[in-house]
């Protein structure tokens, strides 16, 4: 027991050492003027999501999806409203075709702005 103490202290130890290290060695350093903000490339870019059309109104340009994870809007997979980024393009789906979609933000909203067949 008294063998699996140390063992425990010496592992905390050394797992907060190389970030003790890292935080000394930038004190000499001038920050100012550094960029801090995440750049636009660290975010992810669409990519098309296997989803199914659960429900369509074309009317009020949104379609309910059953869908994957979106990771470029942090999402997990569920069952969702979302409108299109081009209403007309509904005309060609129908309630339970599968679908590829690609989801970004317009407007402030998780929007569909491309959608089609596999």
């Amino acid at each position: 027991m008294k063998y699996a103490r140390t063992l425990v202290i010496i592992l905390s130890a050394l797992a907060a050492a190389p970030a003790a290290f890292a935080a000394g060695s930038m004190g000499g350093m001038d920050m100012k003027g550094m960029e801090t903000k995440p750049s636009a490339g660290s975010q992810q870019a669409p990519h098309p999501v296997a989803a199914t059309i659960m429900k369509l109104d074309a009317k009020a340009g949104k379609v309910t999806l059953k869908h994957g994870p979106i990771a470029n809007l942090g999402m997990s997979a569920m069952t969702m409203a979302f409108p299109v980024k081009d209403r007309a393009s509904l005309k060609d789906f129908k309630e339970g075709d599968s679908v590829l979609a690609t989801f970004d933000t317009v407007d402030g909203k998780p929007t569909i702005v491309d959608m089609r067949r596999p």
